[in-house]
């Protein structure tokens, strides 16, 4: 799973967003021009990481993006790349487990608990309530993170799936799912639960929800990137560690 995850999702990543394009180098590999922008791999040795880094910062200052990251994985080289990243200037997020599992070994049929519906996102007001979601669960403003949203929901076939599990009239969970078109993979992001409403099986029925619809759009692996709390959660559902990735971040448009 690893070796497909690397060759499928890192080395040849799919574009969705609107803008979004694929820029190769020798040994980085990198996603400019849509809402994520940064490096997804590179094959670097202590002879060439270092002059690697210094391009790459060049590269991004002469698209005038100012803030992108650098995706690192524990099993990348050098082994202190850590270091020369954070040495060139770019600050460390907080780690989280790359983490995979085989659809067909899923449940994918879990109904909500009692009292709570599961609604697919597809319109503004969708959105907003799944940004509501996302303020409340991770902090700050999460609306400039789906603003092209709208229109990759109405793309067809859309790139991207999101579902909102609601209590009444009230949004208490969301996630998206993202479908990389020509690759086995599709990928689970934003997973939240208002802390009302955790461990009643809000969390367990959004993962099979979108679980289903990568099943049949004929997907067969996929992947999280966990943070500490929803790591327990999803190895409960059957999903396994592969790596530990943590994104170092380049603010501001290098001179």
């Amino acid at each position: 799973m690893l070796a497909a995850f690397d060759e499928q999702i890192r080395r040849h990543p799919a574009t969705g967003a609107p803008g979004e394009r694929v820029e190769r180098d020798e040994a980085v590999v990198r996603l400019v021009g849509g809402g994520w922008c940064g490096v997804t791999w590179s094959a670097l040795d202590e002879a060439t990481a270092d002059a690697a880094i210094a391009a790459t910062i060049e590269r991004f200052a002469h698209l005038g993006i100012a803030e992108w990251e650098w995706k690192h994985y524990s099993y990348d080289r050098p082994a202190d790349l850590p270091r020369r990243l954070l040495a060139a200037g770019l600050t460390a997020e907080p780690p989280e487990t790359l983490m995979v599992a085989e659809i067909a070994q899923l449940a994918l049929d879990v109904p909500p608990p009692a009292g709570v519906e599961l609604r697919p996102v597809t319109d503004a007001r969708g959105v907003d309530a799944l940004v509501r979601v996302h303020d409340e669960v991770f902090g700050g403003d999460h609306a400039p993170l789906f603003r092209d949203l709208p229109a990759r929901l109405a793309r067809r076939p859309a790139p991207v799936a999101a579902a909102i599990a609601v209590a009444g009239d009230t949004p208490i969970g969301a996630g998206r799912v993202e479908f990389h078109k020509g690759t086995e993979f599709a990928s689970l992001w934003g997973d939240g639960t208002l802390p009302a409403w955790r461990g009643h099986g809000v969390f367990r029925a959004l993962v099979a929800h979108r679980a289903a619809l990568a099943s049949a759009r004929g997907f067969r692996y996929l992947q999280v990137d966990a943070l500490p709390a929803s790591r327990p959660l999803f190895e409960r559902l059957g999903f396994v560690e592969l790596a530990v990735t943590t994104p170092f971040v380049h603010s501001g448009v290098s001179a």
